[in-house]
């Protein structure tokens, strides 16, 4: 069995096991959690696609996940135009100003794009809380519609809600996978390693990090849209920082540049969280040495650790049996 093979077995394991939790497990509290763990991985891959592969730290991320999640609401709740076209303007709303952002925040690099970035997401955050007018404020947007029947398909019970955020979050994987995968993934892990050498053998720079960026914000959009519509009430503290933080800690615990990091840090952050809500006040007293603790130890997170213990594992076989032959190639001479 070839690893290409296991590999596609396990993947296909965990999606199975997906589609049956709703026939093993009875219960609503479970499904709201996992729902909520869908809706945020689809926003940590964004975060990963321009930080973990491209190599430029956004800390705008949560303006944008705001952005898609406000167009949502107030296309809906204001204007009353139907939720499907409303879910495409939203995104594309949030693509356009993701564009027009990335235009001038892509001219720095490093930790001046990390600031810059940070600043455009308070800016954000600023105007949200207070264009009452548009947003309502402080008081958020109340009422916001759930994804209308499709057929005898309702949207409103807690199963049919995580199944619908199931489809969107594999749609996301399989996208995100298509990317990495790509021509345009490798050129984006090639600007990552070095700007200067990909320069060099006649890769865009600009281009690519624009669609890069612009990739993050779409994956942000559809993130806060399908928060939108199943929490169903939004206000501005999903703008503010402490939100792009949250997606930030799930990709550095999963693994940063990891496919699966998304998943596997999302999920670990999110239950051990629901676990330790008494002392939801003193969560960063426990979290803060814990990851920074895993950041030491482990900076490629859970996933790139075992991925490195797996390659660290097969270099040493390789050494053995290159010993074993060499010592049976004298015991034969001699």
């Amino acid at each position: 069995m070839t690893a290409r093979f296991k590999q596609k077995a396990v993947v296909l394991s965990i999606v199975l096991l997906a589609l049956l939790l709703p026939f093993i497990i009875q219960n609503d509290y479970f499904f709201h959690i996992m729902t909520l763990s869908f809706i945020w991985m689809i926003g940590v891959y964004g975060l990963n696609l321009i930080a973990g592969y491209t190599g430029y730290l956004s800390l705008a991320h949560a303006g944008f996940f705001a952005i898609g999640a406000y167009s949502l609401g107030i296309l809906t709740v204001k204007f009353e135009i139907h939720y499907w076209l409303a879910f495409f303007l939203a995104c594309a709303i949030t693509c356009i100003i993701g564009l027009v952002i990335g235009l001038v925040a892509l001219q720095t690099k490093e930790h001046f794009f990390a600031i810059y970035t940070l600043c455009v997401g308070y800016i954000i955050y600023l105007v949200i809380d207070k264009w009452e007018s548009l947003t309502g404020g402080v008081r958020g947007l109340i009422g916001i519609p759930v994804p209308p029947d499709l057929g005898p398909i309702s949207f409103r019970s807690p199963v049919s809600q995580y199944y619908f955020n199931l489809f969107f979050l594999l749609a996301a994987i399989f996208m995100m996978y298509r990317i990495v995968h790509s021509l345009t993934g490798r050129t984006l892990i090639a600007i990552r390693n070095s700007e200067e050498l990909a320069q060099t053998i006649g890769i865009s720079i600009m281009k690519n990090k624009l669609v890069s960026f612009v990739l993050s914000t779409f994956f942000a959009a559809l993130s806060g849209i399908l928060y939108a519509s199943f929490i169903r009430f939004i206000g501005p503290d999903i703008s503010y920082i402490t939100m792009t933080f949250d997606f930030l800690i799930f990709l550095l615990v999963g693994g940063i540049g990891t496919l699966s990091g998304p998943i596997v840090g999302t999920l670990l952050i999110v239950w051990i969280s629901q676990q330790l809500q008494f002392l939801q006040d003193y969560r960063m007293l426990i979290f803060g040495p814990l990851l920074t603790l895993l950041i030491i130890f482990y900076p490629k997170g859970i996933v790139g650790g075992i991925f490195s213990w797996k390659m660290k594992m097969q270099e040493k076989k390789k050494r053995l049996s290159m010993s074993a032959k060499s010592a049976t190639q004298r015991a034969e001479e001699g």
